[in-house]
């Protein structure tokens, strides 16, 4: 019992020790673990971010702060209260503004800075005129030695996201501003789709206990400016589909599967590391106790993945050519033994410290929820020790960060308020402290 009482305390101050331990040991020792470019020297890095430390305020200071306290005084009562169609309303809009506070920290800037640099989709998705022949070239351009080879996440990711914003160019959404402000506007999608699916899978005390933390989420931070975002919505859309797809009979049960397929299809798409969340897909069908969906929603991602190889991507193919250059560049000189442990810091940071003190109390959290936290907590371990995910995953993880986070659910009626204080105050505290690349 005792044991029980102090385990949350423990976790807690375990991830914490974990986040000092990667910022003080390059810090102390002068080891450089390239969080950033291999030519960039330590003293212009500030590990285990992307980024450098400098501390600001800017025009999201104040309405951050003021969402943030209203947040956790208000959170959790409204959250009870509230009819669940107003309360999807509430976590749309409020999540909205959480977003953009925190990206405007650093003025509009905050917002264009990430998505317009040379190295990420936009630029690229400007340039192009031939989807088709974009497509039949994409493996040829991925090495690093390649003529008119890939900018390095349009190289690093296969063509989905890069076609994503090449169909925002063609509607007039591709300058800075307005890409940025249509990814800020799908990531505020995530929290109403994982408490829809939550609703759906007979979870709907969860949702309602893990609502302020799903809106007032640390991963804001990245949410907001990075296209990681968009895959972290699509991955949680399609997840609700397949939640309605295992709660559902007949034809509507596989409509359902065939779109939550073409979803978790385009997941693939926009993502090689994205094969993992079929782990998070099937504690979908456990939480559900059905396996109907299995066959439509598989036929239907493969469709998606067939019909990319038809029109000239094979994601078998590239997939050893992208991970022959990953090799080949920054990833053999950042150091395993740094990184191992410090993406866990990183997603302590992302998720929030007080997520490790709610996987403690798994137990008390409704099934179909503790089924999705372990099913995100097994795929982000499989990442972590694949070693492809070294550093940058306060991006990378994103998809799997809402999933977590139903864990804080099961902390005990006493802990909620001081918990999203704490979860609130390290967006606050990475956002003006932390200027990162994302």
């Amino acid at each position: 019992m005792i044991g029980r009482r102090h385990a949350p305390w423990i976790a807690l101050a375990v991830a914490l020790a974990v986040v000092v331990a990667a910022i003080a040991v390059p810090a102390l020792t002068g080891w450089n673990v390239h969080a950033r470019s291999s030519r960039i020297p330590l003293s212009e890095n500030f590990p285990p971010w992307h980024g450098d430390q400098r501390a600001r305020v800017g025009p999201g200071t104040a309405p951050a702060l003021l969402l943030a306290v209203l947040g956790v005084v208000l959170g959790g009562r409204l959250a009870d209260r509230l009819r669940f169609g107003a309360l999807l309303a509430v976590a749309y809009v409020v999540g909205l503004g959480w977003l953009l506070a925190l990206a405007l920290v650093d003025g509009p800037d905050g917002l264009t800075r990430v998505l317009g640099h040379w190295s990420e989709y936009l630029p690229t998705a400007r340039a192009v005129d031939d989807v088709p022949a974009l497509l039949r070239t994409y493996v040829d351009r991925i090495p690093s030695d390649a003529p008119d080879n890939w900018a390095i996440h349009v190289a690093g990711h296969p063509p989905g996201m890069l076609l994503f914003f090449v169909g925002l160019v063609r509607v007039g959404l591709g300058g800075d501003l307005a890409a940025a402000l249509v990814v800020t506007a799908l990531a505020a999608t995530i929290p109403p789709a994982v408490l829809l699916t939550l609703r759906t899978l007979g979870a709907a005390a969860t949702a309602r206990r893990a609502a302020p933390f799903l809106v007032l989420t640390p991963a804001a931070v990245t949410l907001a400016v990075s296209a990681d975002a968009v895959m972290a919505a699509v991955a949680a859309w399609a997840t609700l589909l397949l939640a309605l797809a295992a709660t559902r009979t007949g034809i509507p049960a596989l409509a359902w599967a065939a779109a939550a397929g073409v979803g978790y299809g385009c997941l693939v798409m926009l993502s090689y590391g994205l094969v993992l969340f079929a782990a998070v897909a099937v504690t979908v069908l456990v939480a559900a106790r059905s396996w109907r969906p299995l066959l439509p929603c598989a036929a239907a991602a493969g469709a998606v993945v067939l019909g990319f190889a038809v029109a000239g991507f094979a994601w078998w193919e590239a997939f050893p050519v992208l991970r022959e250059r990953y090799w080949d560049g920054i990833a053999a000189d950042r150091p395993a033994s740094y990184w191992l442990w410090a993406n866990l810091a990183l997603l302590v940071t992302t998720a929030g410290p007080a997520v490790a003190a709610g996987l403690t109390r798994l137990g008390a959290v409704e099934r179909p929820a503790r089924w999705l936290v372990l099913g995100a907590l097994a795929a982000v371990l499989v990442a972590d020790l694949s070693l492809m995910s070294k550093a940058e995953v306060e991006r990378i993880w994103l998809p799997f960060v809402p999933w977590l986070t139903l864990s804080l659910a099961g902390l005990p009626d006493r802990w909620l308020r001081p918990a999203l204080a704490l979860q609130v105050a390290t967006a606050l505290l990475v956002q003006h402290l932390v200027s990162t690349f994302w």
